[in-house]
């Protein structure tokens, strides 16, 4: 029997719960595709602070190497946010993405048919539906560039620096025209080159790098324009590869447009051959820890992109998916999501149990 070496990170508030119900949708796939999924329960974020004094434990880094995948809950919480910023939990996040050479963040914004009455859009627009993979470059740009405060002309003031280089554009680029090759054929590069020297050169490296990819339509939008057609004409995007800001941004809104946060799975990669890590987007919702209302589906979700991407199981991937439509077709809705008529309100477990009975 093919054994899959997967390392849990529970983390914080509502990681624990969420990740509970992934393991059961992941034990029902084992089960009959005839593989073991051994776990590997590991330390990070919040709980790591109270029980070794750091985000991230060399022991977690160390067990996230030797495994196939690393599956994360959530990190962080108030409790922890008087202190300094290189030990709040948040680290612990950045510390995995360096550690495994994790550089490109990929989230799939998908609204489902059954939940276009959730969208905040106008229904003509909803109704239309929306299916985009951002590709955000992870490990580079203004959130890992030189930083500090000194004295200007006008007083005390700080600076971040928004940094990139050729080869940091290649690579995350590179995974933008693979996805889109395998999608509909079309990428959207975001960046604002018209003031910033930095997208000026990731426009630059992008276009050179689509003479590799003549089977891809290549377009190019400015940041700002970008965030006004996501709202405008979402159903005409497909792939969108950005930077690290950017890519932060943008991906959050594209999760509102689906109806709920609690609805967008990730997938942080590297190299070939280097543990990937898997992870809802929304946070640890430490208000709604241990009371059963948190969405699972976005790590539900999440574990789905790690069996095709990690595991090359797209058609357990497909069944996974093909569950959660099942349930929300169903009418079947965690608190997050807008109720409607017809709908039936559930918690966590239940909802992770339907996707599980649905397979």
């Amino acid at each position: 029997m093919k054994r899959l070496e997967i390392a849990i990170i529970p983390g914080d508030g509502i990681g624990p719960e969420v990740l509970n119900g992934t393991r059961l949708v992941l034990d029902a796939v084992a089960s009959r595709a005839g593989v073991e999924m051994r776990y590997t329960e590991l330390l990070a974020g919040g709980i790591a602070i109270d029980a070794t004094g750091e985000p991230l434990p060399d022991a977690t880094v160390a067990a996230c190497k030797r495994s196939d995948a690393v599956l994360l809950g959530a990190v962080g919480g108030p409790r922890w946010d008087t202190l300094p910023g290189d030990r709040r939990p948040e680290r612990a996040l950045l510390g995995l993405r360096e550690a495994l050479g994790l550089f490109a963040n990929l989230r799939p914004a998908r609204l489902y048919s059954a939940l276009s009455g959730s969208s905040p859009l106008h229904p003509d627009i909803s109704a239309q539906g929306m299916d985009i993979l951002f590709v955000r470059e992870l490990t580079g740009g203004m959130y890992f560039g030189e930083r500090g405060r000194r004295l200007g002309p006008n007083g005390p003031e700080a600076f971040d620096t928004e940094c990139y280089s050729v080869g940091e554009i290649e690579r995350v680029a590179r995974v933008g025209f693979e996805a889109a090759a395998g999608r509909k054929g079309r990428l959207t590069s975001v960046d604002k080159a018209n003031v910033l020297e930095s997208s000026r050169l990731w426009r630059e490296t992008v276009i050179a790098m689509s003479a590799e990819y003549p089977a891809v339509t290549l377009d190019h939008l400015y940041v700002d324009n970008a965030s006004m057609q996501l709202i405008r004409r979402p159903f005409d995007f497909d792939v969108i590869v950005t930077s690290n800001m950017f890519g932060d941004i943008l991906s959050d809104e594209a999760a509102m447009i689906t109806g709920s946060i609690g609805l967008l799975p990730s997938a942080s990669v590297g190299q070939p051959g280097t543990p990937a890590m898997y992870e809802p987007i929304h946070g640890s919702a430490p208000d709604l820890a241990g009371r059963d209302v948190a969405n699972p589906l976005a790590s539900i979700l999440s574990a789905a992109m790690m069996l095709r991407l990690s595991f090359q199981m797209d058609a357990e991937a497909d069944a996974v998916e093909k569950a959660v439509s099942r349930v929300l077709d169903a009418g079947y809705r965690t608190a997050d999501i807008l109720q409607g008529s017809g709908s039936t309100r559930i918690g966590t477990q239940e909802m992770s149990r339907l996707v599980a009975e649905h397979l």
